[in-house]
């Protein structure tokens, strides 16, 4: 686990199957915060993307979009025009990826107030820092 995340305590994972509904699978709130993917394969894991939904306004309040990290997981768009429901599975096939850990973090709560994108960015440096290129799914940041 990367140490910007541990001070966030609202977190939890879901492992998701090609042949799973990402609807069903997703056990992601509809709040702010950041959400890590991981190609499994046996007993490895590789980091293949970092995501994150939610703004912080000026005046310390959060906007959310409606579903939060739940719909931005299950219907943001990904390799194509289309919901990650789709693409997903599509590109794990593509990539023989049998299946994949998704872990999220609620990064904006009453106790901790970290920035989404901010928490992202953190997460890709540190990537980025150690293999030298963004998680193979990130196409840029």
């Amino acid at each position: 686990m990367y140490k910007e995340l541990e001070k966030f305590k609202v977190s939890n994972s879901f492992t998701f199957a090609i042949e799973d509904s990402l609807e069903q699978a997703c056990n992601a709130p509809e709040g702010a915060g950041i959400f890590v993917v991981y190609a499994v394969e046996g007993d490895a894991k590789e980091l293949i993307m970092v995501g994150s939904t939610g703004t912080v306004q000026n005046d310390g309040t959060l906007k959310s979009k409606n579903g939060g990290l739940y719909d931005k997981i299950v219907n943001g768009h990904q390799f194509a025009k289309t919901g990650r429901k789709y693409s997903w599975p599509a590109q794990m096939k593509l990539e023989n990826i049998s299946a994949l850990e998704v872990v999220w973090y609620e990064t904006f709560t009453a106790e901790v107030k970290g920035i989404p994108t901010t928490v992202e960015g953190q997460v890709l440096q540190n990537f980025l820092d150690s293999n030298g290129k963004l998680p193979r799914w990130n196409v840029a940041f």
